[in-house]
């Protein structure tokens, strides 16, 4: 058996946008809801939902059912955490909170076995379909998307930088926490980030960069990828299923 293309960073490699979905709700039934959506990629969340490996896994094996590439974003650029969840099969990773050149090399370490990176070695996993996967341990580093998310002032000013470090696939800026470091918190919308967020986006795209984010305005999400943003997440399952409660109660009680 050999190693399958990711789907996913081949798009991102070809510069072919890609629509996605965050998925919060931590749970493979509520996953296999969305997953026969037809989205390009999916976010499986463990920075900002109760996520962990075992429902982490489980969501991953409802994925692979479906043409949707799922991505995971751990809480933090931990090597251990990075290390079990490629080993769990996760196609490609968004590690939070990027602030340096450095910190993004991080990740592209704990993403690769050495001599490239410092990744400890697995012989029988679900990533490699228990050692069925012949050319694995020549191929996964090709096959594994690093995506490192800018989420402050700082990191937006280095970003250029950021996305030019050897082995990041792509940058996703976090408007929300941007944001907040601008004084805006709970505004992810306001004009002021997006004046700080998009020459900075331009400026990775004249690189050949993919650039990706969230947001929750479609309208703004095709918007962007009209701008040149590759991997654009537009909703999220969380929010999909409280405002379709909130509004299908206001139907019957307006």
């Amino acid at each position: 058996m050999k190693l399958p293309q990711n789907p996913f960073l081949a798009a991102l490699r070809a510069g072919t946008p890609q629509i996605g979905l965050w998925v919060s709700l931590s749970s493979p039934y509520s996953a296999e809801a969305v997953a026969g959506a037809g989205f390009d990629w999916a976010l499986l969340d463990m920075e900002h939902a109760p996520n962990d490996l075992a429902t982490v896994m489980a969501q991953l094996q409802v994925f692979a059912a479906h043409a949707t590439t799922a991505i995971v974003r751990p809480e933090w650029n931990d090597p251990v955490l990075v290390k079990r969840l490629l080993d769990t099969g996760a196609p490609g990773l968004l590690f939070p909170m990027v602030q340096t050149p450095e910190e993004a090399a991080a990740a592209v370490a704990a993403s690769r076995y050495p001599p490239r990176g410092i990744r400890g070695v697995a012989g029988t996993t679900r990533a490699n379909q228990f050692g069925r996967i012949t050319d694995y341990f020549q191929r996964i580093d090709a096959e594994t998307a690093v995506i490192v998310q800018v989420e402050s002032r700082a990191a937006v000013a280095q970003a250029s930088e950021i996305g030019a470090v050897d082995g990041v696939d792509g940058v996703f800026f976090g408007p929300a926490d941007i944001g907040a470091d601008m004084g805006l918190l709970g505004t992810p919308m306001d004009p002021a980030i997006w004046d700080l967020i998009l020459p900075a986006a331009k400026s990775l795209i004249r690189q050949g960069v993919p650039v990706g984010t969230l947001v929750l305005d479609p309208g703004f999400a095709r918007k962007l990828i009209g701008e040149g943003f590759t991997f654009v997440a537009c909703g999220s399952d969380a929010a999909l299923l409280a405002r379709g409660a909130d509004t299908l109660l206001k139907t019957m009680t307006d």
